[in-house]
């Protein structure tokens, strides 16, 4: 199935089937798809959290606001982060990325308020769910994408003293009677000539 027909056919999926498991080699692909995703200057300011847990899941559920029943069903939630300590993302800059991008990256940090720095930061993190939603459906899988996180507590049950989650992912296989599924609701979008200009 080309690129496409996967858009086409993608959806929100609002309930999962929470019986259905994901096979292990889908998830460890998901994994290497995230770790490829593109960000400005490669800077890749982010951490990707995997959690099958059900214990973990459960716990994330009670702090994902009207999110709580597909985090509980969804058979994996990838939590997307943000470094938040640009002290701390300062030394995986140092020692982990080769001298002309470390260069770069200083440059910009020199040149903007902390505030901005954190704010260029997240938007790359929105680059790689678009990848990861995409990459969900290309595998086979049904995906959400879900904002609608107490993030500061996702980030105390995580223990991430250097990354701020921004969202989450629920991946697994859409239920039967999920009322947005294509079949149910037809993708709608506006007219593509009001959204797309030729120049």
């Amino acid at each position: 199935m080309n690129i496409l027909e996967l858009m086409k056919k993608r959806y929100s999926a609002k309930k999962y089937n929470a019986e259905k498991v994901i096979p292990q080699e889908k998830i460890e692909a998901l994994k290497e798809v995230l770790y490829l995703s593109p960000s400005s200057i490669n800077i890749q300011p982010w951490k990707f959290t995997f959690v099958q847990n059900q214990e973990i899941k459960a716990q994330l559920a009670e702090v994902s606001m009207h999110n709580k029943e597909k985090v509980n069903q969804a058979k994996l939630i990838v939590v997307f982060s943000v470094a938040d300590d640009l002290d701390a993302f300062q030394q995986i800059v140092d020692t982990e990325l080769p001298e002309a991008r470390r260069n770069w990256y200083n440059q910009i940090k020199a040149s903007k308020p902390e505030a901005d720095m954190k704010t260029w930061l997240s938007q790359q993190v929105y680059i790689a769910l678009g990848v990861g939603l995409t990459a969900s459906i290309a595998l086979g899988l049904d995906s959400t994408a879900m904002e609608g996180i107490e993030s500061d507590k996702y980030k105390e049950i995580l223990s991430m003293p250097a990354f701020k989650p921004l969202f989450a992912m629920a991946v697994g296989y859409g239920a039967e009677d999920d009322f947005n599924r294509i079949e149910v609701s037809p993708k709608s979008r506006r007219l593509l000539d009001s959204l797309i200009e030729s120049i």
